[in-house]
């Protein structure tokens, strides 16, 4: 992975000249990162092209949640028109791959991630933070038939589709339209890194935040796609937020919960479709066995009903998750 070409000039007009530039990671869309070491210093370069990318939310999330008390990487020098971003460091202890080194670490990294979301809803969402409303949601569920049906040869109804969906998430965007919160959007396991000497978490990829439901990041959290949380842990870390949230009614919050995850998983499964089918990373579909698994235990939900009801008359059992196992495409 090669730096940007105008990556020296810009580390150099922030006292960063003559600094090594490292590759880093890159993720699923198109901003790539790059460890920045100069002596003992070093920080991170976030490289999202303007054509593709804009770093604007990026800036305004993140002097947000600072704002709050919250821990994003701290801005340290920006070139909105090259798409360059120079950020604190938060080194490499991202929670993904420290629980397969120290699984015993999982309970106690869960809880302090379940708090700061506790924290994050007590206040609602900053007026300039775009709407989760029932559009944007609709949006999302859209990339199941435009990506997944055409990519197993599926015919679908997509007029129940849609009513279907309405009918299931009605309640849900009541309460975005009462309260809104911040959701951060991809609140999961490898978006949270583990800092030295610290309990709080720092927090990556939020620039993509909405104004939506608190159930929406927790869902992110307990039905993470890149790895597996069991089913007790995600009942203890639900029973979490409900009492630290002060949540009054926990039927009803479950409820919005399961339709949320519902709602994620069936996005997931498009976007991972469209990463292969577009974008050529073929990866993102040894993911969809267990974003099935989550999907499933959701419609399992009598919330969920009209959604299952479309689901079974819609998608056969060969079409879900024993689709991706155990063959090449």
């Amino acid at each position: 992975m090669i730096p940007p070409q105008s990556a020296p000039a810009f580390l150099a007009a922030h006292g960063w000249e003559g600094a090594d530039i490292r590759p880093l990671a890159g993720d699923a869309s198109f901003r790539r990162y790059f460890r920045v070491h100069l002596g003992e210093n070093t920080a991170v370069l976030m490289d999202a092209p303007p054509e593709h990318e804009d770093v604007g939310p990026f800036l305004s999330v993140a002097g947000h949640l600072l704002d709050r008390g919250f821990l994003p990487p701290r801005p340290l020098a920006v070139d909105r028109e090259r798409g360059l971003l120079l950020l604190e460091d938060f080194g490499d202890h991202r929670v993904g791959p420290l629980l397969l080194r120290e699984p015993e670490r999982e309970e106690a990294i869960y809880e302090a991630a379940v708090d700061i979301l506790a924290q994050l809803v007590s206040t609602p969402a900053p007026g300039d933070i775009p709407p989760y409303d029932e559009a944007a949601m609709a949006r999302e569920v859209a990339l199941f038939p435009e990506w997944y049906a055409p990519a197993l040869d599926m015919n679908l109804d997509e007029e129940g589709y849609r009513a279907a969906w309405a009918e299931a998430w009605a309640d849900v965007a009541r309460d975005v339209a009462a309260r809104p919160v911040l959701v951060l959007r991809d609140y999961h396991a490898d978006n949270l890194m583990v800092l030295e000497g610290r309990r709080e978490l720092g927090l990556l990829d939020f620039q993509d935040a909405l104004a939506g439901h608190a159930a929406y990041d927790l869902v992110s959290l307990l039905q993470d796609a890149r790895r597996d949380v069991a089913p007790d842990l995600e009942e203890r870390m639900l029973a979490r937020f409900v009492k630290a949230a002060g949540i009054s009614d926990a039927a009803r919050f479950r409820a919005h919960y399961e339709v949320l995850g519902a709602q994620r998983n069936t996005k997931i499964l498009g976007i991972f479709t469209r990463l292969w089918k577009r974008d050529g990373k073929a990866h993102y579909l040894d993911f969809q066995p267990r974003v099935w698994g989550y999907l499933e235990r959701n419609l399992a939900h009598p919330a969920l009903i009209p959604i299952k009801a479309w689901f079974d008359a819609n998608v056969p059992s060969d079409k879900r998750a024993a689709a991706w196992e155990g063959g090449e495409r």
